[in-house]
């Protein structure tokens, strides 16, 4: 793993909620490999949107941003479904 998908793990992990750390820490060990250099950068981006935000945006309490970079990382993240039994 190159070190940019190392940084991008590590912040994954380390969130600051530990439903975001599942969530997210989740997504990128089995994603971050697969991501093209777009798609890193798109989520990179939503590394630092707060935590609630994306939160609501995985439960289905809100939808995320259609016109942001992201918006197709989030999707991704959805259908992880880690958080899900």
């Amino acid at each position: 793993m190159d070190n940019r998908r190392k940084k991008l793990l590590f912040r994954s992990w380390h969130r600051g909620t530990k439903e975001m750390d599942i969530i997210l820490g989740d997504f990128a060990e089995k994603n971050l490999a697969a991501l093209s250099d777009i798609e890193l950068d798109a989520y990179e981006t939503l590394l630092d949107v707060p935590d609630p935000d994306i939160f609501n945006w995985v439960i289905g309490k809100d939808q995320a941003p259609a016109n942001e970079p992201y918006s197709s990382i989030v999707s991704k993240i959805i259908a992880n479904k880690v958080y899900q039994k």
